[in-house]
């Protein structure tokens, strides 16, 4: 939505200033490195992301959660606040109205001009990235800190790591396959070796086709995917969506795991949100990769 400059100004300084708080002023420093000072725990905080919106209520910071993103769909609650960004654009006025303490970020997902934009209202913007397991425990760490919940946030990131160390032991001697992570089909879209995905598919004893791609999410022709020779197929699908389109794969029957029949379906939300429930979709993943074994 586009606003007047000087209209969005001027309800910029008809914000209330937060109320004072005893607590002593909390400073954490994001991915981009920027420092970001609070007077106070985040008493009102924005989440731009869907994985952001759960990674809050796992801190225990849930109620304090005025605004998200569209598609924030779980905990059920998350359905219930207003949406403030939706198809990768930021509703500044609804932001505004919000009065958010805080509002969290994600790099890959919100553009940069909007995060300055947000800024420059007089918004505290935290900028996130996961780009592996161990950084969601941290991020559950973090967003304790900027709430003022970090007993419930230390005690979520324990048992995201313990989880994350028993499945990795669990898998640390299984047969190598190579794999192909379908993040979209049309166009066939996957991730290369940087991406948190890719991290997922190494934990479960498999081995990225496309790990060496120049960039995080490369688009594939059907002739990329015919020399990367996959020993599986991993494709995302909706929950209520059907487990895997098999016509979709026709003509591919040159592809080892089409040929064998070794295409299988995850829960999209499970592996393709980098939140707490990671490891959910990454032990589904490793169970498809147990299946072609």
């Amino acid at each position: 939505m586009r606003l007047a400059s000087g209209f969005v100004a001027a309800l910029a300084a008809l914000m209330p200033l937060a109320p004072a708080h005893a607590a002593a002023p909390i400073e954490v420093r994001d991915d981009r490195g920027v420092a970001v000072a609070l007077e106070a725990p985040a008493r009102r905080i924005v989440a731009l992301a869907p994985h952001l919106a759960e990674i809050a209520y796992a801190a225990g910071a849930g109620d304090r959660l005025v605004g998200v993103s569209n598609f924030s769909d779980f905990p059920p609650e998350a359905k219930r606040l207003p949406v403030v960004f939706d198809w990768g654009r930021v509703d500044y006025e609804r932001v505004i109205a919000l009065r958010p303490d805080v509002v969290l970020a994600w790099r890959s997902g919100t553009p940069a001009l909007q995060v300055e934009r947000l800024e420059r209202l007089g918004m505290k913007v935290v900028v996130t990235e996961v780009r592996h397991f161990a950084d969601v425990a941290a991020l559950e760490r973090t967003v304790g800190r900027i709430a003022g919940t970090e007993a419930s946030a230390e005690t979520a990131a324990r048992d995201f790591e313990n989880r994350l160390a028993a499945l990795r032991a669990e898998y640390a001697a299984r047969p190598a396959l190579s794999v192909f992570l379908e993040i979209w089909h049309a166009p066939m879209i996957t991730i290369n070796g940087d991406h948190v995905f890719s991290e997922a598919i190494e934990l479960c004893g498999g081995r990225n086709v496309f790990a060496r791609a120049r960039t995080t999410t490369p688009l594939v022709s059907r002739e990329q995917l015919l020399g990367a020779r996959p020993d599986v197929v991993v494709t995302g699908v909706d929950v209520t969506g059907p487990a895997v389109e098999r016509d979709a794969w026709r003509g591919l029957d040159a592809v080892p795991a089409v040929r064998a029949g070794h295409v299988y379906a995850v829960r999209a939300n499970d592996l393709h949100r980098p939140g707490p429930r990671l490891l959910e979709g990454a032990r589904e993943l490793c169970l498809a990769l147990d299946r072609a074994r």
